[in-house]
């Protein structure tokens, strides 16, 4: 089943998930779009698809938003994943939900928090002062949550292999 994982990365964190989401589904299997330098994405040519955002200023990138939007049924007809990197733990869903249309995350047969990270050595200087006082951390943290990109790769695979039976009448 081949996939689309589409994304905005602002420091590389989201890029970084969705690499291991492509691995963890398989490479040959999957197209990477980065919305920074795509737009014009054919859905038709992907039997499913990933999305994936991160959090700025408590909201995900703005070219997400408008991706899902401009592309909302075709969105529908295909199984989807949703993926969202954000260091906030106790506002991460919150922002998880107002990230992506209810109808979306209703549709999305796998929506996963990946956790996210405080990489310093990519941000200038006005982000790290940011990051210090709204944080109050002072130094490159890591907390992708890897099993629950591991979940969202048995979600997705799992649902292939549904597709692919119902479809074809081949079990893999």
């Amino acid at each position: 089943m081949k996939t689309a994982i589409i994304y905005r990365s602002h420091h590389g964190t989201t890029e970084k998930v969705a690499r291991m989401i492509s691995q963890g589904l398989g490479d040959e299997n999957c197209q990477l779009f980065n919305l920074k330098n795509q737009n014009n994405i054919d859905l038709a040519k992907f039997d499913a698809v990933i999305i994936g955002g991160s959090i700025h200023a408590g909201n995900i990138q703005n070219k997400v938003k408008e991706f899902c939007n401009k592309n909302m049924l075709a969105l529908l007809e295909k199984p989807l994943g949703l993926f969202l990197s954000s260091m906030e733990e106790k506002q991460a869903q919150e922002q998880f939900d107002k990230a992506y249309p209810e109808l979306l995350r209703r549709h999305a047969i796998s929506c996963k928090l990946t956790g996210g990270e405080f990489n310093f050595d990519r941000m200038n200087f006005l982000e790290k002062m940011i990051v210090r006082k709204v944080s109050g951390i002072s130094q490159s943290i890591f907390r992708i949550d890897e099993n629950r990109i591991k979940e969202l790769i048995d979600d997705m695979a799992g649902c292939s292999k549904f597709h692919l039976l119902h479809t074809t009448g081949i079990e893999n």
